[in-house]
């Protein structure tokens, strides 16, 4: 399977195999790269499939897309991956929470969060394609982050031969849990940096070293190159996909659908990754009806797809869901070319940078309104959303996936819609303690990560994981703060 960049209109267009795409990142023209065509799943595919267990799962559909890997190179990279000591219990448990949804949990990972499912395989894709492709030099990895993808890349990446990774995350834009995780990281091989401003600030810095041809001069001359572990890389995207078709086999031998029986995704996102995920599982032939975008306050992506224009020029809301505070989605670009090809994405693309907002043409917005719905839910909806689903299914949600519940709500209210609904749980609870506290009711003595741990233990009546809080007795590493034009400097001070 070849792989080209969503930004590339010319006739002789230039594939690369999916080990050069993972390696790269982001292609030359700043696009992301996409696959060629999608393989697809037939519901005998995904019977045989509800029949093994998670790690198998996602060789088999890693392998569908990564055709120049060796398959069984691959199944021992899942096997490692998704085993039980990285995942105690299981990697993606489906967990049913009233008569019409279930939470799908994925941060029962090494660092609590989503971001775990891919980057603990992501750094042993990379370190295979650094030898398929005959690289002789050092990989450096940049790193943008809104607090999960941090940790998670830096846990993923440490101390993996032939590779350097530096993360950048806001430095208001964090819960204190997530800036102690990334803060206190071990390793030989990972920095950690502060910017001042918001993600799309730290973002658009990373992307910027990216699309620097000095900056890949000066790279190569020591002996490195740039490449991403956000999802604007492939590698980084493609082991989502797999969690999607997981919980429609678990929800299917669970007897709550049959096989064949289409089904909804509520996702709360803001780099949209999580979501395309979902809908290139749908476009493999998983049968889903609905994907349901929900949004925070920063409901760029809301606006998006009830009318078709994306306007990054509006305020700016810090929320009790950071993961989620951004208004630069950098996967729509991926949406918009499978929906429109590259010509309507280039244009969109450039008027993004330039005017800082596009709108798609109406047959776009038809075939994107054909699959997504989008919602938003304030901090009022979250917070009260968060408590009414304790106390009345015992199930406790952190806040970026009770922006979810709160928007799957409203979902449900004005379309009526009886569906079986998986709503993806993107974090523990426990990362976001504080506000998580704060909306059952109980405010915490203090913002210390440890004192926040105690007091939701208490309060939820369950133990913080365990990776959680091992932290607390690590020193703190990294202090750095620079502005983000002094991210490039940053980089190459050593």
């Amino acid at each position: 399977m070849r792989y080209l960049s969503t930004r590339d209109t010319s006739n002789d267009k230039k594939y690369v195999t999916s080990a050069e795409a993972i390696k790269t990142g982001l292609a030359p023209d700043g696009g992301l790269y996409m696959p060629e065509s999608i393989p697809r799943l037939s519901i005998d595919d995904i019977k045989d499939l509800s029949s093994l267990p998670y790690e198998k799962r996602a060789g088999r559909i890693l392998s569908m897309f990564l055709t120049d890997y060796d398959e069984s190179a691959i199944e021992e990279d899942c096997r490692t991956a998704y085993s039980e000591e990285r995942f105690p219990g299981g990697a993606a448990p489906l967990v049913p929470v009233t008569k019409t949804w279930s939470a799908l949990e994925l941060w029962h990972g090494p660092t609590c969060a989503f971001k775990d499912m891919a980057l603990q395989i992501m750094p042993r894709l990379l370190s295979r394609a650094l030898t398929m492709t005959g690289e002789s030099r050092r990989a450096h990895i940049l790193v943008a982050t809104s607090g999960d993808t941090g940790k998670a890349a830096l846990e993923g990446y440490r101390d993996v031969d032939g590779i350097d990774i530096t993360v950048f995350y806001p430095v208001d834009g964090v819960s204190p849990m997530q800036k102690l995780q990334m803060t206190t990281q071990q390793g030989s091989n990972v920095n950690v940096c502060a910017v001042e401003g918001n993600f799309d600030d730290a973002q658009t810095g990373v992307k910027k070293i990216f699309s620097d041809e000095d900056a890949a001069a000066e790279a190569d001359a020591k002996g490195f190159f740039f490449s991403s572990a956000n999802s604007i890389n492939w590698g980084r995207l493609a082991p989502q996909i797999v969690y999607y078709v997981s919980a429609y086999c678990d929800l299917a031998t669970s007897g709550r659908i049959e096989f064949g029986d289409k089904i909804n995704f509520c996702v709360p996102t803001g780099n949209f990754g999580n979501i395309f995920a979902g809908y290139i599982a749908r476009e493999m032939g998983l049968p889903v009806a609905r994907l349901i975008c929900a949004s925070n306050s920063n409901c760029v992506l809301t606006d998006f797809i009830r009318t078709g224009t994306y306007d990054r020029t509006r305020e700016f809301f810090k929320t009790m869901s950071p993961s989620m505070d951004i208004l630069i989605s950098s996967n729509l670009e991926r949406l918009i070319w499978l929906t429109s090809g590259a010509d309507v994405t280039a244009d969109c693309m450039k008027k993004l940078s330039e005017d800082g907002k596009y709108t798609v043409p109406a047959e776009t917005l038809k075939k994107i309104r054909s699959a997504f719905s989008g919602y938003f839910a304030d901090e009022k909806t979250t917070s009260e959303t968060l408590a009414a689903t304790f106390r009345d299914h015992g199930y406790l949600a952190d806040t970026h996936t009770s922006v979810a519940i709160g928007c799957y709500n409203a979902y449900k209210a004005e379309s009526g819609d009886e569906t079986q609904t998986v709503i993806v749980s993107t974090a523990s609870p426990f990362k976001f303690a504080h506000d998580v506290c704060t909306s059952l009711g109980y405010k915490p003595e203090s913002h210390d990560p440890g004192v926040l741990l105690a007091t939701l233990e208490r309060v939820g009546g369950k133990a913080a994981p365990a990776p959680l809080g091992k932290i607390l007795a690590l020193p703190v590493r990294f202090k750095d703060t620079v502005k983000p034009d002094g991210m490039k400097n940053y980089i190459f001070k050593g």
